[in-house]
């Protein structure tokens, strides 16, 4: 096992026997941020269920999870999130200008109330760690307790996903670099949200 102080992206090669399934699933080529996990097999063994679940939205579908993940992305810094999950928004619907959008909150015009309840409700839970009585009773209007678990799972997930990226300057998977749109650049985005 490599030494976690100087983590890089494993090979698979190089993966612990144990997470021959992760590899299967990702059909042997795994993302960057799978390959640095690879150094520690227990983590990812653990976190791949909660991986899956979360990547699909949980209770709250794709566009939705995929709301919740883009503005932690935003509030993390974290180039490798925000970049690597423009195409999954896109394939569920959201379309360039609504990713954009995410960028100005819940407040922006244009968000459906649930919506807007619900990006509002990730920047809370980022900056007080919980839900206040009043955003809580907005989610209740549009979500049920099932969805609102899910929307702090999705949040919580990326955080720690946010954590390990910016601490190890992971690189960007290729297949999600030549996906982006035209005019998305590491360096705008670097600009626009310093760490």
């Amino acid at each position: 096992m490599s030494d976690l102080a100087s983590a890089e992206p494993l090979p698979p090669s190089q993966w612990d026997p144990s997470l021959a399934h992760v590899l299967e699933d990702m059909k042997g080529k795994p993302l960057n941020v799978h390959s640095l996990m690879a150094n520690h097999p227990e983590l990812l063994k653990a976190w791949w269920s909660f991986r899956n679940y979360s990547v699909q939205g949980g209770a709250l579908g794709q566009r939705l999870g995929e709301l919740v993940i883009l503005r932690v992305a935003l509030h993390m810094r974290a180039w490798y999130e925000w970049a690597s999950h423009l195409q999954r928004a896109q394939a569920c619907g959201l379309t360039l200008e609504e990713i954009e959008r995410v960028k100005l909150g819940g407040d922006a015009p244009g968000w459906d109330p649930g919506e807007a309840a619900l990006l509002k409700a990730v920047d809370e839970l980022v900056a007080t760690r919980g839900l206040s009585p009043e955003s809580h009773a907005a989610l209740l209007a549009h979500y049920s307790v099932r969805q609102i678990m899910d929307i702090m799972a999705i949040q919580g997930m990326y955080i720690i996903l946010g954590c390990m990226i910016n601490t190890w300057g992971l690189p960007l998977d290729q297949a999600a670099h030549d996906a982006l749109p035209q005019g998305v650049t590491e360096e705008q985005f670097k600009a626009d949200y310093p760490r």
